[in-house]
């Protein structure tokens, strides 16, 4: 009857190749997460056109009107960027769900080659126990031998078969299990975002509610805040540059990086340069906000909200906030980060933080969101690079605030020009 055995385990091979998989599903996923990439566009389309609403407001927020028009603006904005991280967030759920079901399908079909393999193994261990002579004598004819001796060349055949699709499903089990891995880490960070991003819209909610209760909606009481947010700001940098000019750290310029472009990414998606490093058109007309020695970065116009990357792979040096102790009279809320190759980065005015001191960030990862704190004639991204010698964190008594600040300080020769490492 041995040929009767060799015929079911044959049979049974057949039988698995039409188990029904989870096709259904499978594709009603695909279907969800194709609608869902259709609905993360068209938030992006309608982010982009309130980008252009805010950036349009601005420019006309010389007036009480027009500032409260920016932050209805940029409030407008902000909702739609929760609503995009939303979105992000259930495009990833379906997507890992959809992985998932793949590495189900995948196991189930595994098994399925391993009880296969199990079955051949043991067919062949029977036939290799008899001689010929046993095995002859063991059929009721010559031609059934014969027959079953065919059918065990194909499943020795079958063998190998399944002992590739074993190898192929395991390589396929294993790129699934890192893309699930690369779509948690993503929904983890997303997670992060959208409480970050619930931060910003309540912050822009209370700078509304504040500005118009400090103006009680009137233009005089907005002028008169906003020429007394300037005189501060021109004596805390008085102050500043006071103690920065007597200074005297050495600086080995070898220890520096050469001029060029990729030594640095820049820090945001989309770039457009509000005002240049040094002795801009902007900062000479100015004078008295930079005592006479220009513009210590660059500034990157930035909606409320924006992204913020560290410009290369680095150490969070410190994070800090001006306004705590001098509001609106210098950077606002800031992060510096030590970067391995000689330089460190300063990003200013954000809105929220996303990092602490200590932390290890690659390039391109988010440090934080634009903002409008400190002192910001607009939202936008103050970006300064240093001679890492040549800058520190210090705690520093203002006598122009009253209180003590801790921020970036750093020798004058420290300050270098962005445009050329990027």
């Amino acid at each position: 009857m041995r040929h009767s055995v060799i015929f079911i385990f044959i049979a049974s091979l057949s039988l698995g190749a039409f188990l029904p998989l989870r096709a259904a599903p499978i594709e009603d996923l695909k279907q969800k997460i194709e609608d869902k990439a259709k609905s993360i566009l068209e938030l992006e389309a309608a982010i982009a056109e309130y980008t252009k609403e805010v950036r349009a407001a601005n420019a006309e927020a010389k007036s009480l009107s027009g500032a409260v028009q920016v932050l209805d603006s940029t409030r407008k904005k902000l909702a739609a960027d929760i609503k995009l991280t939303e979105a992000k967030i259930a495009s990833a759920e379906l997507k890992i769900e959809e992985i998932e079901g793949s590495m189900s399908d995948v196991e189930k079909e595994m098994l399925r080659n391993q009880a296969g393999i199990m079955t051949t193994l043991k067919t062949i261990d029977v036939s290799d126990e008899l001689s010929m002579v046993e095995a002859v004598f063991g059929y009721d004819s010559l031609s059934d031998f014969w027959g079953d001796r065919e059918s065990l060349y194909t499943v020795q055949a079958s063998l190998s078969k399944s002992l590739a699709e074993l190898k192929q499903n395991k390589e396929h089990l294993a790129s699934l299990r890192e893309k699930s891995l690369g779509q948690k880490k993503d929904l983890s960070l997303l997670a992060t975002e959208i409480g970050d991003r619930k931060k910003i819209v309540e912050q822009n909610k209370n700078e509304k509610n504040s500005l118009l209760t400090q103006t009680k909606n009137k233009e005089s009481a907005y002028k008169k805040i906003l020429d007394e947010k300037i005189a501060l700001r021109e004596a805390f940098r008085k102050e500043l540059l006071q103690f920065e000019s007597d200074l005297q750290i050495a600086i080995d310029p070898s220890k520096l990086p050469s001029a060029g472009k990729g030594v640095l990414s820049w820090p945001l998606e989309t770039v457009r340069i509000t005002q240049y490093f040094g002795k801009t058109e902007f900062a000479t007309a100015h004078a008295a906000l930079y005592s006479g020695n220009g513009h210590n970065g660059i500034d990157l116009g930035a909606p409320v909200g924006t992204k913020i990357f560290s410009a290369a792979d680095g150490v969070v040096e410190g994070v800090g906030d001006t306004d705590l102790v001098c509001p609106s009279a210098s950077y606002g809320k800031w992060v510096l980060v030590r970067h391995g190759n000689g330089l460190s980065t300063l990003y200013a005015h954000l809105s929220v933080i996303s990092v602490k001191a200590g932390d290890s960030v690659a390039r391109g990862q988010t440090v934080g969101y634009s903002g409008n704190t400190g002192y910001s004639t607009g939202p936008h991204l103050h970006f300064t690079v240093y001679a890492s010698e040549g800058v520190k964190i210090l705690s520093r008594k203002s006598l122009v605030c009253g209180g003590t600040y801790i921020m970036p300080i750093a020798d004058l020769k420290a300050y270098l020009n962005p445009l050329s490492y990027i």
